[in-house]
């Protein structure tokens, strides 16, 4: 007789009434769709210039809250997703685009969730980069449209002077 796993096993009726196994993650791993929807919300938040803090207090968090849904720590909620999709001024759907194919199987969460870290140096997004960020946020407080083209055309030549290089 074989036995059950408590931390792998979970019991879901199939139609025709046997019992499936479902896997679980492992207690402290997050589920690599709670980390992708936290970043869809850093990533909305720090475009919009707005602190951790300022995000909490308009829903009555602490900024540390805040810092464990936008890491995947903590599962966010339908009822505050909402909240977040009002404040942030994006609708709910934002927080799920850009899902890599593999997790949104349940199978590909887990094995996205269970993969060794690669040792190889990470390279953030770049739109997710201070940087980058800062860049947008002055770049469309240039009210001239002319300016901001003439602006935009000298970037792109800097950029194509740079990979002659």
């Amino acid at each position: 007789m074989k036995t059950k796993n408590p931390s792998t096993v979970q019991g879901r009726k199939a139609r025709d009434g046997r019992v499936n196994r479902v896997e679980k993650l492992p207690p402290g791993t997050p589920n690599p769709v709670d980390i992708h929807v936290g970043g869809r919300v850093r990533l909305r938040r720090t475009l919009l210039g707005m602190s951790q803090e300022r995000l909490g207090e308009s829903v009555g968090l602490t900024f540390q809250q805040i810092q464990k849904y936008e890491r995947g720590a903590n599962r966010i909620g339908s009822s505050r997703l909402f909240e977040f999709s009002r404040i942030l001024d994006v609708p709910v759907s934002f927080f799920f685009d850009d899902m890599p194919e593999d997790i949104k199987t349940r199978e590909g969460q887990f094995a996205r969730a269970l993969q060794e870290d690669d040792q190889s140096p990470y390279e953030p997004d770049p739109l997710t980069k201070r940087e980058t960020l800062e860049l947008v946020r002055a770049y469309y407080r240039v009210t001239d449209p002319k300016v901001r083209k003439r602006l935009f055309e000298l970037t792109k030549s800097l950029a194509k002077m740079e990979g002659d290089e």
